[in-house]
């Protein structure tokens, strides 16, 4: 197994290897294209199984629709409502998988209360279909009768509920479900995919673009021309199987090889709002059925995030954004069931994703083809596999299905995926690492409510943590302006989880963005500083990083005040996307400190 940190260093030895890839005898196995959740699961389960593997990703490691979904763990209630219990099985075996054995620390427990509004036959109807799926549960475990990895549903009568959920209006509901499913921070689930992956051999390199799907004389996909962002160099690689799982940019990657047919997916929004947690009063979370969508009230840390929608996405794929209407509909859906009514001032944070929703019978031009309800694994040209749809929770099958398709049923066969026995970093150790939280919090005066935090960030890497605290003291202390957070959070996101840049930092290693207003915007001062001498920023790349990250922070307030897609996507897209001004190097950024 390789060391579990992802750097720049490990970075530039991932890009070597791809240019490596070459020389005769040395071409990769597998070329993942897309660094979402089913990206990175793809790359942990081809390098499970011996595979010499690489991954590469266009931004940042779960930068698009894996970074901005609900945060939520599940089985996938509404489908039981389409007779769909094998896919609801599925979903169910995946969600304990990853709550038991797969990710304990990222994954965690949360209940809902799904309200009644008749007293009989609702609770009747609703009821069985909650104890049905309780019982799917109980089958995918496995386990004794009794041995769960979330409590039974109970009924709750309209005092139970309000004991509950205070915040809950009195005549919303004659009582309640309260059932329960789990939450998930998406963007650090990623990036912890992939760093096992890379304990497995697999090379990954984020920031790096394909821009051809190259083939050999017989028309057989034999690799991809990449683009180094953080360089502008370009290179050719070579993989004996390319896998492309870029989700909404499905059909954009496919063209890359410069052949029609293949997969057609489409994008649809879904947006988010996040509010404080006083603001509502409740202890579990909320599912409630809209007219077009279903919409979560869910509890995060010290705040609640309310959505979704689900409306048609028609521009710029990079940078979805909510749009005023979009803010306005979750807070009028909210505020038909709650007691004291939110209004946009209320509002701290946002985010706007694109899920990708595969069309069916469009597999035109298709060797082959594996579909369920939820995912398609196709091959439109010889040695390019492209797997689209599909959801969180059940990424590890999908990355399954993918791999499986890619080596073909003999060779799969003979050599099968091994992830479900696969904890992810942090995982392992778990019980000691909080058994020995006591001692941290006397040795850093870290509060139970910081324990906490960084447990279910780091599991057992928190002794990472606490390394980087006693070398160096003052990064055991809170940020700032965002006191949630350490500055030790900010050193350990560079040295151990491949940020590269602010907006990494303050978007997806942490939080910061939604969870503070204005994107966090008061403590970028402090982030960037202890990142600079870390990533090798000059003074002039640290001001450009901070302008980049205002720009992105400006355009997000502006394009929230439009009420449509089209006039909101082109005020976010005024923002510049992130060009580093040049590879940092120790050399330069003396020169460049001499030269101011």
């Amino acid at each position: 197994m390789n060391d579990q940190s992802l750097t720049r260093e490990t970075r530039d030895s991932a890009i070597q290897r791809l240019v490596d890839s070459t020389q005769p005898g040395r071409e990769l196995d597998v070329l993942v294209i897309g660094g979402g959740i089913t990206g990175a699961g793809i790359a942990l389960d081809a390098a499970a199984r011996g595979l010499e593997t690489a991954v590469v990703e266009a931004q940042d490691w779960a930068a698009g629709s894996s970074s901005r979904a609900s945060k939520l763990i599940h089985g996938g209630l509404r489908y039981l409502q389409m007779l769909d219990f094998k896919l609801v099985h599925e979903a169910l075996t995946e969600r304990d998988l990853l709550l038991n054995n797969v990710a304990p620390h990222l994954v965690r427990p949360l209940p809902f209360l799904y309200p009644l509004r008749h007293r009989v036959w609702e609770r009747a109807f609703v009821g069985a279909g909650i104890a049905l799926y309780d019982f799917l549960a109980t089958v995918s475990t496995g386990k004794a009768k009794g041995k769960r990895s979330v409590p039974w549903h109970r009924h709750l009568s309209r005092k139970q509920l309000a004991a509950r959920f205070p915040g809950l209006a009195h005549d919303a509901a004659v009582g309640a479900i309260e059932y329960w499913d789990a939450n998930v921070d998406d963007a650090r689930y990623v990036v912890n995919v992939i760093r096992t992956a890379h304990t497995h051999g697999a090379y990954a390199a984020s920031r790096t673009q394909v821009v051809e799907i190259t083939k050999n004389g017989d028309g057989v996909v034999n690799g991809a021309v990449l683009v180094d962002l953080e360089t502008g160099t370009t290179f050719p690689v070579r993989a004996t199987a390319v896998i492309n799982s870029t989700g909404v940019w499905t059909g954009e990657t496919q063209a890359l090889a410069h052949q029609s047919g293949g997969l057609k997916v489409l994008a649809s929004k879904g947006i988010h709002i996040v509010v404080p947690r006083e603001r509502i009063s409740g202890e579990a979370g909320l599912i409630l059925q809209t007219s077009t969508s279903v919409l979560f009230v869910i509890p995060w840390s010290r705040y609640w995030v309310i959505g979704t929608t689900d409306t048609p996405w028609k521009e710029n794929l990079l940078n979805p954004a909510a749009t005023a209407d979009d803010i306005d509909y979750v807070i009028a859906e909210a505020n038909a069931v709650l007691a004291d009514p939110i209004d946009r001032s209320d509002v701290i944070g946002t985010w706007a994703g694109l899920r990708p929703l595969l069309q069916p019978g469009t597999m035109e031009g298709t060797n082959s083809a594996k579909v369920s309800r939820e995912h398609t694994v196709a091959s439109p040209i010889p040695g390019l596999t492209v797997i689209a749809g599909g959801k969180f929770t059940t990424y590890r099958v999908m990355a399954k299905d993918a791999v499986d398709f890619a080596l073909g049923k003999v060779a799969a066969k003979a050599n099968p995926s091994t992830t479900a026995s696969i904890a992810l970093l942090g995982a392992e150790g778990l019980d000691d690492a909080r058994d020995n939280t006591r001692e941290l919090s006397e040795r850093f005066g870290w509060n139970d409510q910081m324990i906490d935090h960084l447990l279910h960030r780091y599991g057992a890497n928190i002794a990472e943590i606490a390394a980087i605290a006693d070398a160096e003291p003052t990064m055991s202390q809170p940020l700032a302006h965002a006191s949630a957070y350490l500055r030790v959070e900010i050193v350990y996101a560079i040295t151990h989880e491949g940020a590269l840049h602010l907006e990494d930092l303050m978007v997806r290693r942490t939080r910061m963005n939604y969870e503070y207003l204005n994107e966090g915007i008061a403590a970028v001062p402090e982030v960037a500083e202890i990142a600079a001498p870390l990533l090798g920023w000059s003074e002039q790349t640290t001001a450009h990083e901070v302008a980049v990250y205002h720009q992105m922070v400006d355009a997000v307030a502006a394009a929230s005040l439009k009420r449509d897609d089209e006039s909101a996507s082109e005020v976010r897209e005024a923002a510049p996307q992130i060009v580093p001004l040049a590879t940092p190097t120790e050399d330069a950024t003396e020169a460049e400190a001499e030269q101011s």
